[in-house]
């Protein structure tokens, strides 16, 4: 008894290691874009010191950030424009002989939002910093919008397709049988350096202008025709 016990257990397990091949399985692929102004803007300013002492040089510093954050702070609102502190650095400087001889050091301010005109207005009414970077994107809200847009899309090529190849191949129908969805964005979003040495008087808008991104979702998977 035991012995056809143990036959029968070794024919399960040799039956368990033979996978029979996948038949009638296609890999179909499709994408769905949709085209989209960038809705949030992004500007970094800063200012450098440079002296002997790296107190005073922090102190400078500090009374920068300062007054930047008072004036931006002053149209400041949630959304629209978002104020917060960027880099804060302070390093010596060495002179030849490797010695210090001095200190430098750099502080960062960051305006971002959906309001343009709110933004650039407040990045020119700050006189103690320049302006470094600027930079378009879209809204985490712009961006969940615009993906379920491109789903759809690809969701319906991918059905399309899949019914036409199945129908190529002589079968009437389809399953689903795995899929996996990505999407991403492509657009003229990175930063645009804008080197200023000097602030002038002018406290007029900094113009900017925004461009457009491009999301794709794409659908990928496999169907079983039948």
């Amino acid at each position: 008894m035991a012995a056809c016990l143990l036959g029968f257990g070794s024919a399960g397990l040799w039956a368990q290691a033979i996978q029979l091949p996948l038949q009638n399985v296609a890999q179909i692929s499709a994408n769905g874009s949709v085209e989209v102004q960038q809705d949030l803007l992004s500007i970094m300013m800063s200012t450098t010191r440079d002296g002997a002492d790296a107190a005073a040089v922090q102190s400078q510093l500090k009374a920068a950030l300062d007054a930047a954050l008072v004036e931006a702070k002053k149209t400041a609102q949630s959304g629209l424009m978002d104020v917060r502190t960027g880099n804060f650095s302070l390093y010596p400087r060495y002179s030849k002989d490797g010695k210090i001889n001095g200190w430098q050091g750099r502080t960062e301010l960051v305006l971002e939002g959906k309001d343009f005109p709110r933004i650039t207005a407040a990045a020119g009414r700050i006189q103690t910093m320049t302006l470094g970077n600027v930079g378009f994107a879209l809204s985490r809200e712009q961006r969940a919008q615009v993906e379920g847009q491109a789903q759809a899309q690809a969701i319906e090529s991918f059905k399309a397709r899949a019914t036409e190849v199945a129908r190529s191949f002589g079968f009437n129908s389809y399953t689903l049988r795995e899929v996996s969805i990505n999407a991403n964005d492509q657009g003229p979003i990175r930063p645009r350096m804008m080197a200023m040495e000097a602030k002038s008087a002018d406290s007029s808008p900094i113009p900017v202008e925004a461009g457009k991104s491009t999301v794709m979702v794409n659908v990928s998977g496999s169907v079983q025709m039948k």
